[in-house]
């Protein structure tokens, strides 16, 4: 028996799972494609975040602390209650005033970054380009979504997690040596024949999945680091120099206007 299709209803049904399939396969590669580019940005973030509360806190310190000296001395010379609340709320924002040599520390080394000998202060990590290649391909080989069995996908989960935390310290060698190790594991299990329902779950999972991983980037890009960071994204370290002039310009005016209040011409 045939139907209006032109074949059999055993054919058609194999004909509409197998393209339901393919559908499957499409949107878990998409899905592998998306988190690559979320996870990135992630640690380009993170990164960038460290490399600015390195370089920039002690200046934006300063200027907490400048604008509390201002205000006070304003409320010094008038007296008036709103100048003296003003002047407590600004003492209120205030850390520990950095000293002028700790301004310039931040802008010294030749890669941009303070240097310390403290082994628990944040240091720059950018991964290079050979442990970008290397993260998307073994995230692209053996990302936990690919398994087809609860054994492979927690080998996979555990491995991958190796892997981004290679990534993030922008270590390649980790990354070829994980490469090694997972060419050299065991190879995934077949695919096994779906059903319709069990492609159909599958596919709602991913689009599920993916509009959580789209709440990440969101996140993401409309925080204020990354808000900064898009403004740069092939040469962030030019652009903090760029912040650091400016907060530096902004430093020497609060010092001169402060010397103003304190010592007045003429007094």
């Amino acid at each position: 028996m045939t139907n209006l299709d032109g074949g059999p209803p055993a054919e058609q049904q194999q004909g509409a799972e197998d393209r339901l399939e393919k559908a499957v396969r499409a949107a878990e590669q998409a899905l592998i494609e998306f988190e690559i580019a979320v996870e990135t940005f992630r640690v380009e973030v993170e990164n960038f975040s460290r490399l600015h509360h390195q370089r920039l806190g002690p200046m934006y310190a300063r200027l907490d602390e400048l604008d509390a000296l201002i205000a006070e001395a304003v409320a010094a010379n008038s007296g008036e209650r709103d100048d003296i609340e003003r002047a407590w709320q600004a003492r209120a924002l205030v850390m520990p005033m950095p000293g002028v040599e700790e301004l310039f520390e931040g802008l010294l080394g030749s890669d941009g970054v303070r240097q310390t000998d403290d082994p628990t202060a944040p240091r720059r990590v950018r991964p290079g380009e050979e442990a970008r290649r290397l993260y998307r391909d073994l995230v692209r080989k053996a990302h936990p979504d690919l398994a087809q069995s609860e054994p492979d996908e927690k080998r996979r989960g555990e491995f991958i997690a190796r892997v981004n935390e290679a990534y993030a310290q922008g270590d390649a060698e980790t990354l070829r040596e994980l490469t090694a190790e997972w060419e050299a594991g065991p190879a995934p299990e077949p695919a096994p024949l779906s059903k319709g329902e069990e492609l159909y779950a599958r596919l709602e999972w991913l689009a599920a999945r993916k509009e959580s991983l789209a709440g990440v980037a969101t996140e993401l890009e409309t925080s204020a680091i990354g808000q900064m960071l898009k403004l740069a994204p092939d040469d962030p370290d030019q652009l903090l120099d760029e912040i650091a002039e400016q907060l530096l310009t902004q430093v020497s005016r609060r010092e001169r206007r402060l010397d103003d209040l304190l010592h007045p011409a003429g007094g």
